[in-house]
């Protein structure tokens, strides 16, 4: 419990920094719940802020079923997003609200090089957004974690994650963006772990700078 509370200390002086700069924050919780040894619930809720709190960016809810190909390493998912943004209109301190409805399938497999966890996701979304014509988007994510003060990420566990995440359209401007994180997270044990960390969001217009605070739950 000390190491944890160490976690959330760590990330106060950093929200306060955020609160007055373009540094924004992400606040993510990710569930997955096991329904037998096939079949799993995943749901997460994002609450991503322009700034440390209280200046919303987007509200994304996401759920789906998953079906394990193999007992670990393999998995795929079909899933549902709501996602609500509040957009800032050029030049004014006015929002635009946009709604978007997401269908989106993914395939998850997993390995270990040494003692590095390796992830690769592909992910395929249809997306609905307000009343314009339907976007298709494909999204690829890797991501190693390599743990710190033991050998293998078990119980009471520190380690280190990296990931980067690339997402093409099927249209209009082919690359939509690239997001590249660097965080340190502490697993408690089997069933929850949490992760601070830096996102850089590589955009065609510019970049967007993110701190992610995440909690994870598997039960």
């Amino acid at each position: 419990m000390k190491r944890i509370l160490i976690l959330f200390i760590l990330l106060f002086p950093v929200l306060s920094y955020a609160q007055n700069s373009n540094l924004g924050n992400w606040l993510i919780y990710i569930g997955n719940k096991k329904i037998n040894s096939k079949l799993g619930w995943h749901h997460e809720v994002q609450y991503r802020n322009y700034n440390a709190v209280g200046d919303l960016e987007q509200l994304l809810l996401r759920t789906g079923i998953g079906y394990n190909l193999t007992e670990k390493n393999n998995n795929i998912l079909l899933g549902y997003g709501f996602i609500h943004s509040q957009n800032y209109i050029a030049n004014t301190e006015d929002k635009l609200n946009v709604n978007e409805h997401r269908i989106f399938q993914q395939f998850i497999t997993r390995q270990a090089i040494g003692k590095v966890k390796v992830q690769h996701r592909y992910r395929f979304e249809q997306r609905w957004v307000e009343d314009a014509d339907l976007k298709l988007r494909f999204r690829y994510f890797l991501s190693l974690n390599m743990p710190l003060n033991n050998s293998e990420i078990t119980d009471n566990t520190w380690y280190g994650s990296i990931y980067n995440e690339v997402f093409i359209n099927n249209k209009q401007v082919i690359f939509d963006r690239n997001r590249l994180y660097f965080g340190v997270g502490y697993k408690l044990n089997k069933t929850a772990k949490f992760e601070l960390g830096y996102m850089n969001q590589f955009l065609n217009n510019g970049n967007r700078d993110q701190i992610n605070l995440i909690a994870f739950l598997s039960f």
